[in-house]
């Protein structure tokens, strides 16, 4: 563990870069930044929900920006074609044969800006993207670059002209973070440089191989089995409320899905190192668990009826199930 502990010090140099280069572009968000490089780190996808304005898509680029790695940026709107995405087949009339053209989802960071703005079919072409890292045009697959990301953003459901994306996509993304407008402070901040003539660019920090060795000593954090059934206790509360005293069976629909569990156990991970620690604790999986379950609970009628969230069910499930 001390190795490990080591190893860990060593390459949080970077991180702090990485936070610095941010930093520039953007003002507070510090729950978000910590959201992202947990993104990042694991290898997985984010999904960032906030009302127009809140510097999701400039947050994104930043980070983006501080990977050696390629990055496109696609522009969800209610045109766009799951071709635009994954790319299609175009017939050359004098060589009488078709040739692939690869789309934008061959890159290793994508920012999927507006997400919810596109109807369902677009969704689904990310289906097979998100989970295998793969896309399939006309008969053949084609494997996407490692690493892979999706980094999308989208308005809050009740905006205008959004639409509400599939459960099966929504799992699929590890975290959902949800970002609220910055206090006075940060506000006054905000101001200040945009009146600013000169912003600093923000420089490239690591590179696919860094994110590779991080991933690897994230790996090797120690966790106690008695975390492991904290974790596996919470999942199955939300799938059985009252077996573990909780009165919100008629709250919740359809509980948290296996796919939970795994980016639970791994996003605690990643909240170790971003510690500086070894060893994963209780607080890390509190720290990480809103954002990875909030998106992976449906609500029932009666809920909604209610006006309760799946935020209100999750803070319910962590001051009911017992800490190791």
């Amino acid at each position: 563990m001390e190795e490990i502990r080591k190893k860990i010090e060593e390459k949080h140099i970077l991180i702090s870069r990485i936070r610095n280069e941010i930093s520039k572009e953007l003002v507070g968000q510090q729950k978000m930044v910590d959201s992202l490089l947990t993104a990042l780190l694991s290898g997985a996808h984010v999904l960032i929900e906030g009302v127009p304005g809140l510097a999701k898509t400039s947050a994104v680029k930043a980070l983006a920006s501080t990977v050696q790695a390629q990055f496109k940026r696609i522009q969800f709107t209610p045109d766009l074609l799951p071709a635009d995405l994954v790319g299609t087949e175009i017939y050359r009339p004098k060589m009488g044969d078709f040739v692939t053209r690869k789309g934008p989802l061959f890159n290793n960071i994508i920012l999927a800006d507006e997400i919810n703005r596109a109807p369902s079919k677009v969704q689904s072409a990310l289906l097979e993207a998100m989970q295998e890292k793969q896309v399939t045009i006309g008969d053949q697959t084609y494997p996407l670059p490692e690493p892979f990301l999706v980094l999308a953003t989208q308005n809050p459901i009740e905006q205008e002209g959004t639409y509400q994306l599939p459960e099966a996509q929504i799992d699929r993304f590890m975290l959902k973070i949800i970002i609220d407008y910055p206090d006075r402070n940060q506000e006054m901040e905000i101001l200040k440089r945009s009146e600013s003539p000169l912003l600093e660019s923000i420089e490239p920090v690591v590179g696919p191989a860094d994110l590779k060795e991080m991933s690897d000593i994230i790996g090797m954090i120690y966790m106690d089995d008695k975390i492991r059934e904290y974790i596996v206790d919470l999942i199955m509360a939300t799938r059985d409320p009252l077996k573990y005293g909780m009165d919100m069976a008629n709250h919740v629909e359809f509980g948290a899905s296996p796919r939970a569990t795994i980016f639970l156990a791994r996003a605690a991970r990643v909240n170790a190192f971003l510690q500086g620690r070894a060893y994963v604790t209780p607080q890390d999986v509190k720290i990480v668990g809103p954002d990875v379950l909030r998106h992976r609970i449906i609500l029932s009628f009666e809920a909604e009826a209610e006006e309760l969230t799946t935020d209100d069910i999750v803070s319910t499930l962590f001051d009911s199930v017992e800490v190791p």
